[in-house]
């Protein structure tokens, strides 16, 4: 990209919109995509991607050096911005307030992806009420070595669970390794109350699929698919339909019919094949605002769960602490927590090594073609097999990613191989350290 890259002028429903330095590689990995193919990318998809958004005032995730560079989240609108670009004024938990950008039509959509966001993080609320959410959003996501079908099957068990209480959810890959399941309602209860009301349902959720689904807030006690209900709580985002992630092959948060939920697969959906997807069958979710919801049905669960003993779960760490919440402290950590047992001999566990990557996601779908070229052997894994682990050396981290065969018969046992991908930083430096020096 040279620096003195002229900008890209666009004509957008009337609006000339400036995308500047165009041939940036915003994508670089599995697929090649720069700065202005990403922003046609949102202009062909406008109409979807605006429904997730309109009206809505949205937080800017840039991606200022692309999808392998660090995000940065900022609230506040840019100082210099279109005069045809609406603001709203929010107010947070700390008691702060921020102006942010309210995106209406095709033009804002491509003013925002020329700031470097790759992903749309919309709040749950619309312009004119800023305090009461027409959206109850379901995050289902699935800790590491869960099964893309356990995904799916927790997302059919909200389905179910939904249409009994006299609601809709709407289904959308989250464009990573999990779903979103998003539900129109009517705006007449707070922040407080929808977020009571998802806690409700997640562990409604977890009592009919017992081992696939958790509604537990401290990862030492999940198993399976975690219910994100603290997704619904004032000032959080989720990615929206039709975002871009930054991942390397530039999958999508697409939206999907139930019907196509139980075969559906992530890596279908990506930059390059979605535009055509929008093109041949429209936008699945077109008919969402057609028919808001109740919560009533769902806070009377809550009131059940309440009466039963239950309290109320864990908020995230930078909210003040309510009334009735459980301890804010994870159970190993609690005061009067019973003393682990004393530990017995240490016995070496059969782990293999599947990937190495300072790209997390990277490390993942390693782990995910390791799976497919030893199925025999992934069918006998227990989620606690598949160990995730933060590396760190002098100057740098990445992820490593092992396999524990303990589970697995020794005769289906696959040997250590090359990991892929095996991108340890520090291996050249630890091959210089331990390499005989040379005599002066």
């Amino acid at each position: 990209m040279a620096k003195d890259e002229e900008a890209e002028v666009l004509s957008v429903g009337g609006r000339e919109v400036r995308v500047t330095h165009p041939s940036k590689p915003y994508f670089k990995r599995d697929v090649k995509l720069s700065k202005l193919e990403v922003v046609r990318y949102y202009l062909a998809v406008a109409g979807g991607a605006l429904h997730g958004i309109a009206d809505r005032p949205i937080v800017l995730k840039r991606f200022v050096n692309g999808a392998d560079g660090e995000a940065f989240y900022q609230k506040r609108a840019p100082g210099t911005r279109p005069d045809w670009l609406r603001t709203v004024t929010l107010s947070f938990p700390s008691g702060r307030t921020a102006e942010e950008v309210v995106v209406d039509d095709a033009a804002g959509l491509a003013w925002i992806a020329n700031l470097g966001c790759i992903e749309l993080h919309p709040h749950p609320v619309r312009s004119a009420d800023l305090d009461h959410p027409d959206e109850l959003r379901v995050d289902l996501d699935p800790g590491p070595g869960v099964a893309w079908a356990d995904v799916r099957r927790v997302a059919l068990e909200v389905k179910a669970l939904l249409e009994e209480l006299g609601l809709r959810g709407w289904p959308k890959t989250s464009g990573s390794r999990g779903m979103h399941v998003n539900v129109r309602i009517e705006p007449r209860w707070t922040f407080t109350q929808v977020r009571r009301a998802a806690l409700a349902l997640s562990r409604e959720v977890e009592r009919r699929a017992p081992g696939i689904a958790t509604s537990r807030w401290w990862k030492e006690e999940r198993r399976g698919v975690f219910l994100d209900y603290n997704q619904n709580a004032k000032d959080r985002t989720t990615c929206s339909a039709y975002s871009v992630r930054p991942v390397p092959d530039a999958r999508v948060s697409t939206p999907l019919t139930w019907d196509e939920v139980p075969d559906c697969d992530p890596a279908d959906f990506t930059v390059l094949t979605v535009p055509a997807r929008y093109e041949r069958i429209g936008d699945p979710h077109a008919e969402m605002d057609r028919a808001p919801g109740s919560l009533e049905a769902l806070l009377a669960l809550a009131d059940r769960d309440e009466a039963s003993g239950l309290a109320d779960a864990p908020w995230p760490p930078h909210f003040r602490k309510t009334e009735g919440e459980a301890p804010r402290v994870a159970p190993s950590r609690a005061k009067g927590a019973p003393k682990p047992p004393a530990k017995a001999p240490r016995t070496k566990m059969p782990l293999v090594t599947v990937a190495n990557s300072p790209d997390k996601q990277a490390a993942l779908d390693g782990l995910e073609r390791w799976k497919v070229a030893h199925p025999e052997a992934a069918g006998h894994l227990a989620v606690d097999d598949v160990l995730v682990d933060s590396m760190r050396g002098r100057s740098s981290t990445w992820t490593r990613i092992r396999v524990n065969l303990e589970h697995v018969p020794e005769e289906l046992r696959p040997q250590q191989e090359t990991p892929d991908p095996d991108d340890d930083p520090t291996r050249e430096w630890r091959h210089l350290r331990s390499a005989p020096k040379k005599d002066a």
